[in-house]
This record gives C-alpha cells, sequence and structure tokens, in this order.
C-alpha cells in the first residue's frame, strides 16, 4: 500500500474519514459501556472480573476524551492542516498506522487488568505523541502562528493524558482528575479559536446565498482576542492550580466575552438550517459551561463536575458531532443540508450536557435515572450519525452534487 492520497480507497484518502467514523462508533459503544457499569452499579451486583483496572468514572472519563475526542480532533487535523499548508495529506498506509495506534490505546485501556500498567501508558499515550508529529511536518511548510498554536494544544493533551497514567501507575496522587478536567478545558479553548473562524465564515456565506438583504454575522477583533485570550487564561488557570477565586473571576470573564461573541453571529437567521444551528447551538454551551466554572469557584452554587460536563458533552460533544455531519458533505461533493435524523441528534446531544449537567445536580435523588436517560441521549444522538454517515466516509465522493 503507498501512500499517494490520490491512489487510494476512499475510506483512506484522508483523514476525516476514518477517524470521524471510528469517533462516532466509539461514542456510543464508550457510553454502552459506562451505562451498563452503572446499571449494575445501580442494583447493588458485583462485578468479579472487571476488565478495566482503573477506577471506572475515570476510566469514563478518559474515553470520552482521550479516545472519542482525539479521534475527531485527528480527523479534524489531518484534513484541514495540508488545506493550511498546502502540503500532502496523509493516506493510504501513513493513515492506517495512524488509526492501529489509536485503536491499541484503546484496547489496553480498555483491558488494563489484564496487562502491566506500564504497557497500557505505553500504548494509550503513544497516539498523541504521534498525531503531533504529523501535525508539526505538514505545518512546517507554512508555520503560520495561528495555526501552530495547536501544536502547544496538542502538548497540553499530552501532558494531560500523562497525568492521568502517572496515578494508574502509582507514581501520584490526585492526578487523573486534574489531567482530565485541563483536557476538557484544553479541547474547549481549541473550539474557542476555531469556531470564531468557521462559525461566523459559515453562517455568512450561507445567508448570502439566501436572502442577501438580512444583517450577515460580524467579528471584531478586539472581541476574538478577548475570548480566546480569557479562555486561554481558563486554562492557564487550571495547569497551575490557580486559587479558585482567580480561577472564577478569569471564568466568568471567558463566560462574558466568548457569549458577546456569539451574539454577533446572527443565530436567530440559521433556525431553518440544522448544519448551521447546530454549531451556534453548540457555541453557547462555552459561554454556559465558563459561566458554570465561575458559580462553582466562586460561590459552590454548581459542582465542578456540572461545569465541565456543560463543556464536555454539550460544547465538545455538539460542536464534534456538528463538525462531523458538515465536512464530510462539502469534502465528498454532496450538498451541505443534513437530514432530519441528524437535526434531531443534534438535540439529542443538547439535552443530554443539560441533563448531566444542571439537572442532575438539581435532583440528585434521581442520580441514576438521569445518567440513564443523558446517557441514552448520547448513545442514540451518535447511533444515528454513524448509521447515517458510514456510507458517505466509506464511500465513494460525489463529483457532480450540486453546491450547498
Amino acid at each position: 500500500m503507498n501512500n499517494d492520497p490520490d491512489d487510494q480507497t476512499p475510506f483512506l484518502s484522508i483523514g476525516f474519514r476514518p477517524f470521524f467514523l471510528a469517533a462516532g462508533v466509539y461514542a456510543v459503544l464508550a457510553m454502552l459501556a459506562w451505562i451498563a457499569w452503572l446499571a449494575l452499579h445501580s442494583v447493588n451486583a458485583l462485578v468479579l472480573s472487571p476488565t478495566i483496572s482503573v477506577p471506572a468514572h475515570l476510566w469514563h472519563g478518559h474515553e470520552i476524551m482521550f479516545g472519542y475526542a482525539v479521534a475527531v480532533i485527528s480527523g479534524f487535523m489531518l484534513t484541514a492542516v495540508p488545506g493550511w499548508t498546502g502540503a500532502r495529506r496523509v493516506a493510504g498506509l501513513a493513515l492506517v498506522v495512524l488509526l492501529t495506534v489509536w485503536f491499541a490505546g484503546r484496547i489496553g485501556v480498555w483491558f488494563s487488568a489484564f496487562l502491566p500498567a506500564a504497557v497500557v501508558a505505553v500504548l494509550d499515550m503513544a497516539f498523541l505523541p504521534l498525531l503531533a508529529g504529523t501535525v508539526a511536518l505538514a505545518l512546517i511548510k507554512r508555520p503560520a502562528p495561528q495555526n501552530v498554536i495547536f501544536l502547544a494544544l496538542l502538548t497540553v493533551l499530552i501532558v494531560a493524558n500523562g497525568a492521568v497514567h502517572l496515578e494508574w501507575l502509582g507514581l501520584s496522587e490526585n492526578t487523573a482528575s486534574w489531567g482530565l478536567a485541563v483536557a476538557v478545558i484544553d479541547t474547549t479553548l481549541m473550539i474557542v479559536i476555531l469556531g470564531g473562524r468557521i462559525i461566523p465564515s459559515f453562517t455568512r456565506n450561507a445567508l448570502l446565498r439566501r436572502d442577501s438583504w438580512q444583517p450577515l454575522p460580524q467579528t471584531f477583533s478586539l472581541l476574538d482576542k478577548a475570548s480566546i485570550a480569557s479562555a486561554a487564561a481558563v486554562l492557564l488557570c487550571y495547569l497551575v492550580s490557580a486559587p479558585g477565586l482567580v480561577t472564577g473571576i478569569v471564568a466568568a470573564a471567558a463566560a462574558v466575552a466568548n457569549l458577546a461573541r456569539l451574539s454577533f453571529w446572527c443565530w436567530r437567521s440559521t433556525l431553518g438550517q440544522p448544519i448551521l444551528w447546530s454549531l451556534h447551538l453548540a457555541y453557547l454551551w462555552i459561554p454556559a459551561g465558563y459561566a458554570a466554572l465561575a458559580a462553582a469557584f466562586l460561590g459552590d452554587w454548581l459542582p465542578h463536575s456540572a461545569a465541565l460536563h456543560f463543556l464536555a458533552v454539550g460544547a465538545i460533544g455538539g460542536m464534534t458531532l456538528a463538525m462531523m455531519t458538515r465536512a464530510p458533505l462539502g469534502h465528498t461533493g454532496r450538498p451541505l443540508v443534513v437530514v432530519l435524523p441528524i437535526a434531531v441528534s443534534y438535540l439529542f446531544i443538547a439535552l443530554a450536557a443539560l441533563l448531566r449537567g444542571l439537572v442532575l445536580d438539581t435532583f440528585p435523588a434521581s442520580y441514576f435515572s438521569i445518567v440513564f436517560i443523558a446517557g441514552g441521549l448520547w448513545i442514540a444522538g451518535f447511533a444515528i450519525y454513524v448509521f447515517v454517515y458510514a456510507p458517505i466516509l466509506t464511500g465513494p465522493s460525489v463529483k457532480d452534487a450540486p453546491a450547498g
């Protein structure tokens, strides 16, 4: 198998195809496993021979962030970076190697009870440095600062994953939860940066095609910088374990800046187009999540876990699903219009975030019922995605489709 992108089967011709499909399938499987574990716990059942050697809640958080989310990030980076730099895209055998290393990490973590912790760490931690190196080789051709920043953010993910494995190796205490929180905050910052590029642009283009008289999204350099800088400051607070008062104030500033930024993107004009309003809805969870962080740190009005779930489920889950349903259409020559079940899947993920992040902590006595419903909505949303998009991701492009 050679690595010429133009001499591959469609599935191995570009990074988003295998990684977006793997991400969708894994989102379903990982949540099914977590819900099954909780179901057994809810009836006081005992798993005599678990396949994992780590606390189940840490396994769950790890696999959503370093399994699912990293797969989506990989598909995006391997597709977008060649477009940014003009570098040759990763395809063929090289793409198979990357996917295999990612999959090996999942196997290692899922069956950690049967492997030495050091082997699990090596299997799981091998992927992100390999991805970062691949991205770096492409960025060398045109190292624009606005793109090189993603190498730094990938490095933070590597550090966060290392913190998780240090605890699992018994070499540190209480670093796994810190690493998972950093991964959520770091990935949210990626979305803040990318969202400011694509959401107003996609919205503007769609509105111009539809009704030229409508108000168009506006962007302001100062507000964009404030949104990104405040989100980066939240990440910095987590990295240095800043005092809660400082983190809360910074998170509040990030919430205000990002909500103001979103307000200028003409979200009302997108309500008839799910492929657009899904992006706006997902971005809305970012100021909501930052506001929840402020509430957690400044007054203990919300649990820290609720804020992280707003970001992990609503912002990260919602935005990744929105991008995984949009990018394959454009890259395969299809109209930029999603079918009704996909629009429903967007709402399922948003409702899952609301239930897990807010309702659960309002009604703690109904913990299992609410978590099962929220998890079921997540599973249904991504199962719909896999069913609809598997043929698109594995099949040929449509050469002469009308423009979207």
